[in-house]
């Protein structure tokens, strides 16, 4: 076995180490690197096709991220116990790493690549993600693929103190009120050189508005620029640390294997040169039509024209001709835009297309709303439920819960093409999680708000930033299903076009405008703070005034936006809708959870089946919190009302009768409910009368759960325990103890104990003849005997055992325990 080429690298401003060691493990793949930072450990593979297959017309680049559980000491928790299909966060952790990755590959590369990253340990300190997207780069740099890297990235995160932190660790990143990845490459081979950011994705973190409140600085469009800045010292010590390993990969193992490779073109130049002359007015008055619709079908007409009339002088290119007619209309977009400052649609750079709102579009949704910007057009409903609705998450990261969903759909209907419906891909769930991490800053605490949170964005039609649309309807399904959000939010896209040493920034960008421009950046937040950021750059660097122009011209937008929003919903609705659970949330002492809930969760269950309402018990570790939920109101209350006198029970009387419940049954007796939170025992030698007068063998011969009856309070000692007595005309006890104990000697062939004079004599027993008088002594000493028979027998029965006041059950000896 080989020796391990192995890097390292201090962090600079922490006390960590990123390292990168190659040649060990995977050393089939075309490259491995085994990355780490504190105990966090992944192998990032590649591995690619030496030739390109028979028609690929785009670039087959695949990224997997395989978190196995045993990396966090777990076992997965699906019913076959063994990982299934990637979890939202390891999807966007694939998605983090194919943006910077795939435009560093050559123009016209059409080999199959895949890059497998597979989690070995995690910390739950150290994220993974940004060591993925390093590693991944380091594989590629030493497979020998043609790659315009190396790609460095780093995580920062913003303090409370308003300071960008390097690398942090998941709770360095929650106590923070911002987070921001980035991802670039160095400009030069300089050890300094600058970098070109190419990747960026942000967000809020949850209460960061409550940390607002108490003095934390805000995150600015000015806060945001100066943060992508300072993150170029940490990605260029990434990119530092890769070519390090590079050069140290090749002395140790010579020169890089030469990667065979050939790049395709769309269109040849002849092509190109005859789709100008035959089809350029067509093309270019089409692209003059404003709606999507009537542009697209003129641009087809013109394309199936001009293929056509070129189908005979370029037989078999029909390919070429199609994709050289795409071409031409992404340079007639571009130039129209840089040289007129006029668009697609008609509109200026800063413009943004008519906007519309409206709400309560569904009776038994709980929040809807649809949000029109121009031919976008998304519906949003949010739903409420119970806190248990909470979605737990089987990952290896620290995190176990979810309480805020966000999914997106986007059906093929709403670009007015057919598809498969099913599943959501890759791009959908990133598209829900963009707009999740837009809302969760402003979202109320749990504490606030108890409910459990799901918002559906549904694209009923799109021409571009339906991730944004997304955003601002689910603000306003939010705010009219009742949910007391800090303050609205809205989104934004923006793009921008790079021509001749001109940068035009777009406001508010259609989906050809995506496609054909140079970088789009998506931009959420409030009045006065982002609170999600998107950004994807097509060119080597972006001037940092340029870059703050953008962010500003996306702020003029989004105010615009809000005032729509707060136009139609000025505020959160003070009380949510009538179809929606009512949930009000109470916190109890954590040593009083066990009566709530009662053993084997009788009291619990009972308190739901009387009240209809649904009853939840968690805690914290320091304090209880009981929530109450259900569709009528006047079912919370009474929940809350039970539980309150559970957590404060009223006071029995001695002497004074009851209607009681059997809520429990135990060898020496029976429970019974007498007041809410306070229960008694009804001693098994005081159940007779239900036996016409004789002796039971089991509380189950005469009483069942649940049932009713009419009980006297006898006594309550020091430490409250309540001895209770049957309530009722019953005949007499029939005492069957002598009767039994004549039968002994015959049985045994002892003599009877109770011959003994000395025994006889003794003070306490005298009054066990006198079987005409109360029963009182009799029934005492008997209880008294019990107890201490079943103490010996089973040990001491605890504070729920029965208690007497009198009574020593004088002369039987406890039995032995029995042997295990």
């Amino acid at each position: 076995m080989t020796d391990a080429i192995r890097v390292s690298s201090p962090i600079t401003g922490t006390d960590k180490t990123m390292s990168f060691e190659a040649g060990h493990l995977a050393q089939l793949a075309d490259g491995a690197v085994l990355a780490r930072i504190g105990d966090t450990m992944l192998l990032a593979t590649v591995t690619a096709a030496r030739s390109a297959r028979e028609g690929m017309d785009f670039f087959p680049l695949t990224i997997d991220i395989e978190e196995r559980a045993y990396a966090a000491g777990k076992i997965p928790g699906a019913f076959f116990r063994r990982e299934g299909k990637l979890s939202d966060q390891a999807i966007l952790i694939c998605r983090l790493i194919d943006r910077p990755l795939r435009p560093s590959f050559p123009k016209g590369f059409r080999n199959e690549v895949q890059v497998v990253g597979t989690i070995f340990s995690a910390d739950q300190e150290n994220p993974h993600d940004i060591l993925a997207i390093n590693a991944a780069s380091a594989a590629i740099m030493i497979s020998g693929m043609p790659f315009d890297g190396p790609i460095g990235a780093v995580r920062m995160a913003y303090t409370v103190d308003g300071e960008w932190v390097p690398h942090p660790t998941y709770a360095e990143g929650d106590a923070a009120t911002f987070e921001l990845v980035v991802a670039g490459r160095a400009l030069s081979d300089s050890v300094n050189a600058d970098v070109a950011i190419m990747m960026v994705e942000a967000g809020g973190t949850e209460g960061s508005f409550e940390k607002y409140l108490d003095g934390a600085p805000k995150v600015s469009e000015d806060v945001l620029a100066a943060g992508l800045e300072a993150s170029k010292l940490w990605i260029r010590e990434a990119i530092n640390l890769q070519r390090e390993l590079v050069r140290d990969f090749i002395a140790d193992r010579g020169p890089l294997p030469i990667f065979p490779y050939e790049t395709f073109a769309d269109y040849q130049d002849d092509v190109y040169a005859r789709v100008e002359s035959v089809g350029g007015v067509a093309l270019t008055e089409a692209n003059k039509i404003t709606t999507k619709a009537a542009r697209n079908e003129a641009l087809a007409a013109a394309t199936a024209s001009i293929t056509e009339q070129l189908s005979s002088e370029f037989e078999g290119r029909a390919g070429e001709i199609k994709a050289a007619v795409r071409s031409m209309t992404k340079k007639l977009v571009r130039r129209r835009i840089v040289e007129d400052g006029v668009r697609i649609d008609g509109r200026g750079v800063a413009d943004i297309r008519p906007l519309s709102a409206e709400l309560d579009l569904f009776p038994m949704t709980h929040g809807s709303a649809l949000f029109q910007r121009g031919e976008t057009q998304v519906v949003n409903v949010t739903t409420l439920g119970m806190p248990r609705m909470r979605q737990q998450l089987d990952t290896i990261s620290p995190d176990e819960f979810r309480r805020y969903m966000h999914h997106y759909n986007f059906p093929p209907y709403s670009t007015g093409e057919t598809g498969r419906v099913g599943a959501p891909k890759r791009r959908e769930v990133g598209h829900g999680m963009l707009a999740e991490r837009a809302l969760v800053p402003v979202l109320p605490s749990e504490e606030e708000f108890a409910y459990t949170l799901r918002v559906v964005s549904d694209v009923m039609q799109s021409n571009g930033s339906t991730s944004m649309a997304s955003v601002c309807g689910s603000t306003l399904s939010l705010m009219a299903a009742g949910v007391p959000i800090k303050a609205p939010v809205a989104g934004i896209a923006m793009g921008l076009v790079y021509e001749e040493g001109n940068y035009v920034t777009l406001t508010d960008i259609l989906g050809a405008e995506d496609a054909f421009g140079d970088m789009d950046f998506k931009v959420a937040g409030t009045a006065d703070a982002v609170t999600a950021l998107q950004l994807d750059t097509k060119i080597d660097g972006l001037p940092a005034d340029v870059l703050a122009k953008a962010l500003h011209q996306a702020k003029d937008a989004r105010l615009a936006i809000l005032k729509v929003i707060t136009d139609t919903i000025a505020e959160p609705r003070s009380e949510v809708a009538e179809v929606a659970p009512k949930i009000v949330s109470m916190q109890i002492p954590i040593d009083k959870i066990g009566e709530v809930i009662g053993p084997k969760g009788k009291v619990i269950n009972t308190l739901q089946q009387e009240t209809g309402a649904d009853i939840a018990v968690d805690d914290d570790g320091v304090v209880g919190t009981v929530t109450i939920g259900a569709k009528d109101g006047r079912a919370v209350e009474e929940a809350r009302r039970r539980i309150s006198l559970i957590l404060d029970p009223p006071s029995a009387d001695v002497g004074a009768i009851y209607q009681g419940r059997v809520v429990s049954i135990a060898k020496f007796g029976a429970f019974i409910n007498i007041l809410p939170g306070r229960d008694g025992l009804l001693h098994i030698s005081k159940l007779a009368p239900l036996n016409g007068g004789k002796r039971i063998g089991q509380v189950e011969d005469v009483l069942e759960l649940g049932q009713s009856l009419e009980v006297k309070v006898d006594d309550i000692d020091p430490q409250g325990k309540v001895s209770l007595s049957l309530v009722g005309d019953f005949p007499d006890v029939v005492d069957e103890a002598p009767r039994s104990r004549e039968r002994r000697p015959e049985r045994d062939s002892r003599p009877e104990r109770d011959s003994r004079p000395e025994r006889d004599s003794r003070p306490e027993r005298d009054s066990r003849p006198e079987r005409s008088g109360s029963s009182s002594p009799k029934s005492s000493s008997f209880e008294a005997s019990f107890e201490a028979e079943l103490a010996g027998e089973i040990g001491d029965l605890g504070p729920g055992g029965p208690t007497f006041s009198d009574g020593d059950g004088g002369g039987r000896r406890s039995p032995r325990p029995r042997r295990r």
